[in-house]
């Protein structure tokens, strides 16, 4: 998985543990949390199924072959945010935005 502006960040602890506590100075948990990625058509119900039952809006590029998935969950914890990226870093050409 790819984030916009971070591209080593998968595979960097420091920058995930620094990502931790910008979401700890910057959020009072439990608190609304908003995902978005862009992943291939074909890759689209991996990516749902990292948001288990929860519902995500699905909408489609002007030709058909990416797709932005946006889900808004509430999250208990930044470990818990960080595992839902980590669950969707196992899918091949997801991008998180």
């Amino acid at each position: 998985m790819q984030f916009i502006n971070q591209p080593d960040a998968e595979n960097d602890e420091a920058w995930w543990d620094r990502f931790e506590e910008l979401l700890d100075d910057q959020n009072d948990w439990p608190t609304q949390y908003t995902f978005k990625f862009i992943a291939p058509a074909a890759r689209l119900d991996d990516l749902k199924a990292v948001f288990d039952d929860h519902p995500v809006r699905v909408r489609e590029s002007s030709k058909g072959n990416y797709k932005s998935v946006t889900a808004h969950l509430r999250m208990s914890s930044s470990e818990e945010v960080v595992g839902i990226y980590e669950r969707a870093s196992g899918i091949e050409d997801v991008i998180a935005l």
